[in-house]
């Protein structure tokens, strides 16, 4: 396995995290990437030489149980034994693990600890209100682990969040035991000068520890961003392959190695593994075309008002389209920055990206604060850790009279009983295996693992016969020769594309 740190900037070229089996699809395709449409790419993708591979992690785990009846840790699992030479990295949210509220340190260190033994190597680790206390029991447990916590500053724009602010984060992440650090732009906000700044600003006062930059390209500004932080000595940035990159999602890779070429710290990847990369994810991308969007592939500079991140607005269009809201699209992203100020300046990612806009979208339905969320009130009354800044007044206290709670300011963990001993006696009661890994995700998503469960024993759908289309280029001829005897092709079977090599004997 290749070292899950990369050595310092002032000695190497930067390098690339790619993002195309988890944030790429997440943010274009509302995470519909079946584990069947990613294993005849995943040991090209492993040998093009990536630093690190994001295969899991964030909406995965959800969707891959409620939608697509499959077990996330098998996921895992596959994907690590085809692609076993890159790190696979993946985004953890902090005290919320994959879910939308937070669990007990139990349930954390047997989430961490399971995903371990499965083949993570390297947890991207954030908290989203960038309250680092809600990071400690992940960290602590990924250390223990052996394996690599890299602590996340979750970058957003407003009168709170400074250059001061963002770099003291930094301070507490080293503190707290980080590995590495991702300044992490889930919305596409950050320019060139800002992203050099925060870059420079975190090698300056922590030298040793590696700078990641993560953004998406939702307001077109990711590739200039890239190019000055590696410019300003950062280590890794993240792209993704095209047609699962760009727009709401990362850079393509092909683009940001042509934008950083000549440069003394450009990274070399293969462009013939990446093109032929692309050719297979072209058939993935159609096959997923009821999820995908083209507005999420255009640039769209009114996310730097709205700070809607780009996994959020995928699902987001379709969530409004299902409650037959799609004519009121602008108005509940108008109404978002009102919510996240009254919220204390929150940044904007999963869950406080999802508990925001559900908000919004209350707010323009009944009118403001008339249908209070339960979860937006929790925020408000600080049970999901330390708002950025202050908290409305008078909205915090709206969310103490209806929900009957008090204002807390404890870390929100340490009012959390130990939860496996329940969690073991409820999947014994459902029928359920009672491991870790059962017991984790019957902790976040119950009815969905009972659903994939029962799924396991139920007879197969009659199979109907389905042509098998093979497809070559316009001309009828192979795509390319590489030698007098073996020919490449572009082969769909069933709707899924796959690359295939044809060779006499």
């Amino acid at each position: 396995m290749r070292n899950f740190l990369p050595r310092m900037s002032q000695v190497s070229s930067a390098a690339f995290n790619n993002t195309v089996l988890r944030d790429g699809h997440q943010s274009l395709a509302a995470t519909r990437m079946s584990v069947a449409q990613m294993t005849p790419i995943a040991a090209q993708l492993d040998a093009i030489g990536f630093s690190r591979l994001e295969t899991w992690g964030g909406a995965t785990i959800d969707v891959a149980l409620r939608f697509l009846l499959e077990n996330p840790f098998e996921r895992l699992a596959t994907l690590k034994a085809l692609a076993s030479k890159t790190p696979h990295m993946m985004l953890l949210r902090g005290q919320n693990l994959v879910g939308y509220k937070h669990y007990a340190d139990d349930v954390v260190e047997a989430f961490v600890n399971a995903s371990a033994k499965r083949g993570m190597d390297v947890f991207r680790v954030f908290d989203a209100l960038n309250d680092p206390r809600n990071l400690i029991a992940a960290v602590r447990t990924v250390k223990k682990a052996g394996k690599i916590a890299e602590g996340v500053i979750c970058y957003t724009t407003s009168p709170v969040h400074t250059l001061e602010a963002f770099l003291k984060l930094g301070d507490d992440l080293v503190e707290i035991g980080c590995d590495t650090i991702c300044l992490k732009d889930m919305s596409g906000l950050i320019g060139p000068h800002a992203a050099a700044e925060l870059v420079a600003g975190l090698k300056k006062r922590h030298p040793a520890i590696p700078v990641v930059l993560h953004s998406h390209d939702t307001a077109g500004l990711a590739a200039t961003a890239y190019y000055a932080a590696i410019e300003a000595g950062a280590d890794m940035v993240d792209t993704s392959i095209a047609p699962f990159a760009n727009g709401t999602a990362q850079p393509d890779t092909v683009r940001m190695l042509e934008i950083l070429k000549g440069h003394p710290r450009a990274p070399q990847y293969d462009i013939r593994a990446l093109t032929e990369a692309r050719e297979y994810f072209n058939g993935v991308f159609a096959a997923l075309s009821k999820f995908t969007n083209p507005a999420n592939d255009r640039v769209d500079s009114d996310t730097l008002t709205y700070q809607v991140p780009g996994g959020m607005l995928s699902n987001f269009r379709n969530q409004l389209k299902e409650q037959k809201m799609t004519d009121r699209f602008n108005d509940v992203l108008a109404e978002i920055p009102h919510v996240r100020q009254a919220l204390g300046w929150i940044p904007l990612v999963t869950p406080t990206s999802q508990i925001v806009g559900s908000q919004a979208l209350l707010n323009v339905r009944f009118g403001r604060w008339k249908n209070f969320s339960p979860a937006a009130m929790d925020i408000a009354l600080g049970y999901y850790g330390r708002t950025p800044g202050k908290v409305d007044p008078e909205v915090q206290a709206l969310a103490a009279k209806i929900s009957g709670k008090d204002p807390v300011t404890i870390r929100p963990a340490d009012l959390i009983s130990p939860e496996l001993p329940n969690l073991r006696q409820e999947l014994q009661k459902n029928a359920l295996p009672e491991t870790d890994e059962m017991a984790v995700l019957y902790a976040m998503f119950p009815e969905q693992l009972k659903i994939y469960h029962k799924s396991l024993s139920a007879p197969p759908p009659a199979q109907s016969e389905k042509p098998i289309t093979i497809t070559t280029p316009a001309h009828a001829t192979p795509k390319e020769q590489t030698s007098p005897t073996r020919s490449h092709f572009a082969i769909t079977i069933n709707n899924t594309r796959y690359n295939a090599t044809v060779e006499e004997l």
